[in-house]
């Protein structure tokens, strides 16, 4: 059993802004090698991304279907325990309605993300 905290707030809303919130692809790239563990999964709702170039490029595909205006906001602090943490989250534009919430499912293995699940909700949920 490893001994490792961690800090399931500080690293699951560090994903959110610094990978998923991130538009410069180089700035994303270093927060998701200082975040993810070297063969991390992000797993979406139809599709799995492998290793930090591959995750880059789901956020940058993800970025680029979505309105420039749009942020993502964490609703309320992430939670964890035994490896594993939940962020729930909304998006929508900067100072606007929400357009979507989801949830993210982390587990960590050395204090780093090794998959990640992303969870919608249904529309009007």
């Amino acid at each position: 059993m490893s001994t490792t905290t961690i800090d399931y707030d500080g690293l699951m809303q560090a994903n959110l802004v610094r990978v998923f919130g991130e538009h410069d692809a180089g700035r994303r790239i270093e927060a998701i090698r200082e975040l993810y563990a070297e063969d991390a999964v992000l797993n979406e709702p139809h599709a799995s991304a492998k290793g930090h170039a591959a995750i880059s490029e789901a956020v940058t595909g993800l970025l680029a279907r979505l309105p420039p205006d749009f942020v993502f906001r964490a609703l309320g602090p992430a939670m964890g325990h035994h490896g594993i943490g939940r962020l729930k989250w909304s998006s929508g534009p900067q100072g606007g309605p929400i357009a979507v919430t989801g949830m993210d499912i982390a587990h960590f293995e050395n204090g780093r993300i090794h998959s990640l699940y992303v969870f919608l909700d249904a529309v009007g949920a």
